[in-house]
């Protein structure tokens, strides 16, 4: 479909869309203002990772289109929690837990947005500014008309718990409700016309278009986008060791790009067209290429994905690291995971599955002793063969370093001082 407004044909030509409620007039919007939209994110963790993103790539885009984004951060929800469909309950947060997970995740989102006070500059809000004043009386008899029982048990969020007959505390029922406010909110406050999800969000979007509609008569707009999986069925953003998150401090750039680097074959064209920026002319290339070439397809993706995340210096430290490690058997580089050892520790013997621990192979002793006893851990390229095996001075190799590995695609070094 061929749309007026430049940010809904790279929306379609990219594979973002899933739902809209609207086309047509927030084309005409599109093509004719410069729209502003939310994307909200609840901050029950320090950083967000990569099955997260989507739509905020949508909202880097909408930015690049001439639009203004918004980041709504949920300081208030996230004392709530939304109904989760797998039938778990959220853990409930601290104040300060919240505070601080929302300054982490503000340094994640100055690397995706320009943010300023221009038309187009993307600012963040807390809808703790406007939530924590509301009188539950008063916000009862104004609003709570608005939303029906019946409509709400329809969505897919709670219809699913109660399927499964999994508890929904009245506390999380009420997480349509003030999301709901929030589009409202936004409106009233920034003129906001649009918010942007994930498809799991659908029913909470459409809850705050009919507030606007039935209360301040106006026209209000969400698009969701697909959630991704990978083509052998797994969530996108998440290994066997855990998910891929955006921090730095808590996925190294390396690692992220290891990530990309790794993508099975048959997900390169659609992750290439969603996690990178580059023009369609040059994906069809990279398309069109089969065999052991589709490699470097992986190669630029991995590169273009980490330099969005964490920037052009990073992504091209990330690729030259894994250039010397896979394709020139070089692993002795300061970019790659490192911990420090005393020789004096050393000379006593330490046992191969605690160093594994340590450096981040493993996540626990128990694990480490299970990838040596499955065969995937290594010393200097060779295998360890005993869970009991100690590493000594007789493993240093060149620049006292010691190189651990997970398998044949995570390393990492001890360097012996």
């Amino acid at each position: 479909m061929k749309y007026q407004s430049e940010f809904l044909n790279i929306m379609e030509e990219r594979g973002f869309i899933h739902q809209c409620t609207n086309f047509e007039e927030l084309d005409k919007l599109l093509k004719t203002e410069t729209v502003t939209a939310y994307c909200g994110v609840e901050p029950t963790g320090m950083s967000m990772h990569i099955g997260h993103l989507i739509p905020y790539i949508m909202m880097r885009w909408f930015q690049k289109c001439g639009h203004k984004p918004i980041i709504l951060v949920g300081g208030c929800t996230a004392k709530i929690g939304d109904p989760k469909a797998d039938g778990e309950t959220r853990k409930m947060l601290t104040t300060a837990e919240i505070e601080l997970n929302v300054k982490s995740l503000k340094k994640s989102f100055e690397q995706f947005f320009n943010f300023g006070d221009g038309a187009t500059d993307a600012i963040m809000v807390d809808n703790s500014d406007w939530l924590e004043k509301l009188n539950y009386i008063e916000f009862l008899r104004e609003y709570g008309q608005h939303f029906t029982i019946n409509r709400m048990l329809t969505m897919d969020s709670v219809k699913q718990r109660l399927d499964r007959e999994s508890p929904l505390t009245f506390l999380e029922f009420n997480y349509m409700i003030l999301q709901g406010y929030d589009f409202l909110e936004l409106y009233r406050r920034h003129n906001c016309r649009l918010q942007m999800s994930g498809a799991d969000q659908w029913g909470n979007m459409i809850q705050g278009i009919e507030l606007g509609r039935r209360t301040e008569r106006t026209d209000l707009f969400g698009l969701t986008a697909p959630l991704l999986t990978t083509s052998s069925g797994k969530k996108m953003g998440k290994t066997e060791d855990g998910a891929i998150w955006l921090n730095p401090d808590m996925c190294s750039p390396y690692d992220y790009y290891q990530y990309w680097r790794n993508t099975e074959d048959s997900d390169v064209s659609k992750l290439l067209k969603l996690f990178t920026e580059l023009p369609m002319t040059e994906i069809s290339k990279l398309e069109a290429l089969e065999g052991a070439e589709i490699n470097e397809a992986k190669k630029i993706l991995a590169f273009e994905a980490t330099k969005i995340c964490h920037g052009e210096n990073l992504a091209r430290q990330a690729a030259e690291t894994a250039k010397k490690t896979f394709e020139q058997g070089n692993a002795q580089d300061a970019d790659l995971p490192s911990i420090s050892i005393t020789m004096s520790k050393l000379e006593v013997g330490v046992p191969a599955f605690i160093l594994l621990k340590e450096v981040g192979l493993a996540t626990s002793n128990g694990e480490a002793r299970r990838l040596i006893k499955g065969g995937g851990a290594r010393i200097n390229d060779e295998k360890i063969s005993s869970d009991e095996q100690s590493i000594t001075p007789a493993d240093i190799q060149n620049n006292n370093t010691i190189k651990l590995s997970a398998g044949k695609k995570k390393h990492a070094l001890v360097k012996v001082t």
